[in-house]
């Protein structure tokens, strides 16, 4: 059996519901939302692209010299801004205020 080429870890996915649902204190109701904002996502990018366009976005703010590679950069502002919007669709999709 093969795995589809947009089959995300279940790690990568609980980790994606655990910090969903802390940046929304932690509502039981967000278990929901979030885990079908991270089935979204993983329905409109491969596993792989999702780590790096993700990673983009969480450390385009890191400041100083060694955030510079993550700051700085056009691609990498280009790979977080794909990221923010993917995850805002996800977000409209599963009710995500």
């Amino acid at each position: 059996m093969t795995a589809s080429a947009n089959d995300f870890p279940t790690t990568s996915r609980m980790e994606y519901v655990l910090e969903c649902m802390k940046k929304h204190d932690g509502k039981y109701e967000y278990m929901y939302k979030c885990s079908c904002a991270i089935d979204e996502i993983a329905n409109q990018t491969k596993f792989d692209e999702y780590v790096e366009i993700s990673t983009a976005l969480r450390n385009e703010t890191l400041g100083g010299q060694r955030g510079a590679e993550f700051r700085d950069p056009a691609m990498i502002k280009t790979m977080a801004s794909k990221y923010k919007k993917i995850q805002d669709n996800a977000a409209d999709a599963c009710f995500i205020n």
